[in-house]
């Protein structure tokens, strides 16, 4: 008598990865009714493709064919990858979808996997569509009369000055640049005013709150990284992400204030949170404010 054959093994789901890089939003209890429009999220066409094949999906960033899986009255692209993985991953991004599967996982499981997990996916593609189209609507148009925000407030820029000069009252930005100038030349001069302006602006906040919590940071550096605000060792460097100036002083008071906890508490237990609330009570909103607005979110940066 012939022995049945054992079960395939079954992937198990990499929940690790389920969550978004720094600033994400917890998922939605329930997927959305009708997803918002995104090049990875398309309506189906009736008839719709079989499971399992990739029909015509849109091109990765890197060329490749994506693939794709009716889900109701949507089809998912999304990117697949091989490993030698014991789970299944996922991830998603500015690019999409991206599954990480073992090699021994058909396309069935694959696809199995993404039907439990779409209203995540759903939710997820939306809020990503959405950061993208609102950093669409702050670009900046580099050249005079250009507005970009400064401490939470829209400045106007102004060329042909004699010299480089900020008027707080109407908040005018003077840039010794003839009016036609180069838009990067223009971008660059602006940039290195604002970083200007941080150095100054967060050494004189980080000396307040330093002073109110009773510690000592060794050194401080403006930064630029695209997935943090601020950052602190335990040898007591700090950095800020030069950013910051764009936002009102209460958002860079709570990011100063959180790095200089860190001081008395290297992690985000409960202690360290009642930590930055003894010295910034209202690091809540602000806390909220950042999360909606990552780096890359920022005016033309």
């Amino acid at each position: 008598m012939q022995k049945s054959p054992s079960p395939r093994p079954t992937a198990a789901l990499d929940n690790r990865q389920l969550d978004l890089p720094l600033f994400a939003e917890p998922a939605p209890a329930a997927a959305p009714a009708s997803p918002s429009p995104s090049p990875f999220l398309t309506p189906t066409p009736t008839p719709a493709p079989s499971p399992g094949k990739p029909g015509k999906a849109p091109l990765a960033p890197d060329g490749t064919r994506l693939r794709s899986i009716a889900l109701g009255t949507h089809t998912l692209h999304y990117r697949l990858k091989r490993s030698s993985r014991k789970s299944i991953g996922f991830v998603i991004d500015g690019t999409g979808l991206s599954i990480t599967a073992p090699r021994w996982v058909t396309i069935a499981d694959i696809e199995t996997a993404i039907a439990e997990k779409q209203r995540w996916i759903f939710a997820k593609l939306t809020e990503w569509q959405t950061r993208t189209e609102q950093r669409a609507l702050p670009r900046v148009d580099w050249g005079d009369g250009a507005e970009l925000p400064y401490l939470g407030k829209p400045i106007t820029l102004k060329l042909g000055a004699s010299g480089l000069a900020f008027d707080e009252e109407t908040r005018v930005l003077a840039l010794p640049l003839p009016p036609h100038a180069d838009s990067q030349q223009i971008k660059d001069r602006v940039t290195g005013w604002l970083q200007g302006e941080a150095k100054r602006i967060f050494g004189e906040r980080l000396a307040v709150y330093a002073a109110k919590l009773g510690v000592t940071f060794r050194s401080y550096a403006l930064s630029s990284a695209a997935t943090r605000w601020g950052s602190c060792s335990s040898e007591g460097r700090i950095r800020l992400n030069w950013r910051l100036i764009h936002f009102p002083m209460s958002v860079v008071d709570y990011v100063v204030a959180h790095e200089l906890s860190h001081l008395r508490e290297m992690n985000h237990g409960p202690r360290f949170w009642e930590t930055v609330e003894s010295i910034f009570p209202e690091y809540q909103a602000a806390r909220k404010a950042l999360k909606l607005h990552p780096p890359e979110m920022l005016p033309g940066m």
